[in-house]
């Protein structure tokens, strides 16, 4: 396993496309960790959450009791409107940008809407173009 997947505030069909995204073959590179597991040694944590300012608030409690062993997880943020975030929740990306080993953004996805699983909305071509950017930021090519 890559990628230990965190979902942040709830699994829904943005945090289920986030790790296809990052999966896209489906071999086993990215997997949702169930509450309370531990990170699997070599995988790099991701919390996935909406860009919402809840959304960070759940992410900068969930990093208050982030143990320093651990890696340094990185954000994906799933904006959750065809808009940029409110100025209050990009203050909270920027300030919690040294607890993180970077920040992606996945813009909104409208299909996302309309499909009824993960795989559905892979076949959509903004999808495939999102994920391909989300896997080149954070493997950093």
């Amino acid at each position: 396993m890559k990628y230990a997947v965190i979902p942040v505030n709830g699994f829904g069909i943005a945090v289920a496309t986030a790790v296809r995204m990052l999966d896209p073959d489906d071999q086993g590179a990215a997997r949702v960790l169930p509450t309370g597991e531990q990170i699997p040694y070599g995988a790099s944590p991701v919390l996935i959450v909406d860009s919402t300012v809840y959304g960070l608030v759940c992410v900068e409690q969930m990093l208050r009791g982030w143990h320093a062993s651990l890696p340094r997880p990185w954000l994906v943020l799933v904006s959750d409107a065809p808009a940029p975030p409110v100025t209050a929740a990009r203050y909270r990306t920027r300030a919690l940008g040294s607890r993180l080993a970077g920040t992606v953004r996945i813009p909104y996805l409208p299909c996302l809407r309309t499909v009824e699983s993960a795989e559905e909305a892979l076949t959509h071509k903004d999808v495939q173009t999102a994920a391909a950017r989300l896997r080149r930021e954070i493997e950093g090519k």
